[in-house]
């Protein structure tokens, strides 16, 4: 049975921040913001979208960057 990276939203949260991190340093992105609130946390990637991302968005959005880079 495949390990899952996450089981819950805040365990997906922190799986978005480390792909966010592993984009930044393959040069895929420039940079991305975290806004953190009490009870979720928003993204945001420079010159991207003025919309912020969901931690589902971005998790799905760095983990396809990567993954299309390979």
């Amino acid at each position: 049975m495949p390990t899952r990276e996450f089981h819950d939203e805040y365990t997906l949260a922190e799986t978005a921040d480390k792909l966010g991190k592993e984009a930044v340093k393959l040069n895929l992105i420039p940079s991305f913001v975290v806004r953190y609130f009490p009870d979720s946390r928003q993204y945001y990637i420079p010159n991207e979208t003025n919309e912020p991302l969901t931690p589902e968005e971005a998790y799905m959005r760095f983990k396809k960057l990567i993954e299309e880079s390979n």
